[in-house]
């Protein structure tokens, strides 16, 4: 157990370190690879002390420890279990709207992220010709237009007509994203699609079906293959935190 706490550790601290050099200090939530690595760690010496010295650690305390680390995995691997799933959501046929959910605008160019969704939504509107798409983003710090501004200019230079296109460009995150595409359209008693990057369609579907949206379903676009268990870690909590907000 000493060994696998402390190996888990290392690969934390590592992967953290990965995140950062790669996405740079401010990378979204990173941190909590470095509290994981140094509770595993901590928890490794610690089972080691408690190894070499007979009765410090309490009968009860380490199966209280014991039971809350299982039912605390089986929680984070069920929700895991979710965000996996609908990652291999790809939608239907010739739906009648897509909501093509927001990212970060560097200037007027859209990020890695963002480029990955619109690189889904060109794919599903060459292929559903009759489908209208809905640009769903407002501007924030650093962007020099909005995220459906930038959406509309890279689909209209890719040959996407502006009588397929609808901006939603106030929303600032994915609940506002779907609330306000629901009031610019008839999206939510439709059938309709949500193209998001693969670890993040679960969620926007859940949310879209708690804002009222009958038939909802989603579709995913890639993701950096680098940060993707970050991603999906992050994933969890933020479900976590939906839920407890009511928002799920």
């Amino acid at each position: 157990m000493t060994g696998v706490c402390i190996a888990a550790g290392m690969v934390c601290v590592v992967y953290y370190l990965a995140i950062i050099i790669y996405a740079g200090i401010t990378a979204d939530f990173a941190w909590i690879w470095l509290a994981a690595g140094v509770v595993f760690l901590g928890g490794g010496f610690l089972v080691r002390y408690g190894k070499s010295h007979p009765g410090f650690f309490p009968g009860w305390l380490k199966g209280t420890v014991i039971a809350l680390f299982i039912a605390g995995a089986v929680i984070f691997l069920a929700i895991c279990g979710k965000v996996i799933q609908g990652m291999t959501w790809k939608g239907s046929s010739d739906l009648d709207y897509v909501v093509v959910l927001g990212a970060q605008v560097r200037g007027n160019v859209p990020s890695k992220a963002l480029n990955k969704r619109l690189k889904a939504a060109l794919a599903y509107a060459e292929e559903n010709q009759d489908t209208i798409l809905i640009l769903s983003g407002g501007k924030g710090s650093g962007e020099d237009i909005t995220e459906a501004e930038c959406m509309k200019e890279y689909l209209s230079a890719h040959g996407v007509p502006g009588d397929r296109m609808i901006l939603e460009d106030k929303s600032t995150n994915t609940r506002e994203n779907l609330a306000f595409s629901a009031d610019l359209s008839p999206c939510a008693q439709s059938r309709t699609g949500i193209i998001s990057n693969n670890f993040h369609v679960y969620r926007a579907v859940k949310l879209a079906h708690k804002l009222g949206y009958r038939n909802a379903e989603g579709i995913a676009a890639e993701s950096d293959p680098l940060l993707q268990v970050h991603y999906v870690v992050r994933e969890v909590f933020a479900l976590v935190k939906e839920k407890l907000k009511g928002n799920i």
